[in-house]
């Protein structure tokens, strides 16, 4: 078996036994295809999973079935300092919440975490599908993922709605259809 499909597998063995306990809501699906990809080195989330200790113990708590170790297995360590727009993005995903709970902002200090990284955000976040982050997005920001209304990719998305709300529109082009980098926006993530 090569090591992709040993990968996958171990991720799918996790994830089944991560949510073989009641799943109450799709968050925490979620949680467990991102905690599965996590395990196994997927994903740019730094330990903790990108958050605070006594949210990683919550987080932790609902899945017992799989102990989830503390740090990363990709090594991965992200320095929220050189983030300076942690803070925008946290108080941009808070206002547009659908509900003010610990669930939410367990999803809100993943996403920052993800935003972090390199890749395109379901990747970073460790989800299997760009579907999967469209859903969890829909569901926990509803108002806000409307707004993406020509299917820009996530991250890019979210950083044009700081810039927006700061007044800063730093395109050149007249609008996103005439833009050179339209395919860079707006283009097949897989």
């Amino acid at each position: 078996m090569s090591a992709v499909l040993q990968l996958q597998d171990d991720r799918e063995r996790i994830y089944a036994r991560l949510t073989s306990a009641t799943i109450n809501t799709p968050n925490q699906k979620w949680l467990a295809s991102m905690i599965a990809s996590w395990c196994v080195g997927r994903g740019a989330l730094p330990d903790y999973l990108g958050l605070e200790p006594g949210q990683f113990k919550a987080v932790s708590a609902r899945f017992q079935a799989y102990p989830i170790p503390e740090q990363a297995a990709s090594g991965h360590s992200l320095d929220f300092s050189r983030m300076l727009e942690k803070e925008d993005l946290v108080n941009l995903l808070k206002q547009h919440a659908a509900t003010k709970s610990a669930d939410t902002d367990i999803m809100i200090a993943m996403i920052v975490a993800g935003c972090l990284g390199s890749d395109h955000l379901w990747q970073d976040l460790g989800l299997w599908s760009r579907v999967q982050l469209s859903e969890l997005l829909q569901y926990n920001f509803p108002a806000l993922a409307a707004k993406n209304d020509k299917d820009m990719k996530w991250k890019k998305f979210l950083y044009k709605q700081l810039c927006e709300m700061e007044g800063l529109y730093l395109c050149r082009a007249p609008s996103c259809d005439v833009c050179i980098d339209y395919g860079k926006c707006y283009g097949s993530e897989s």
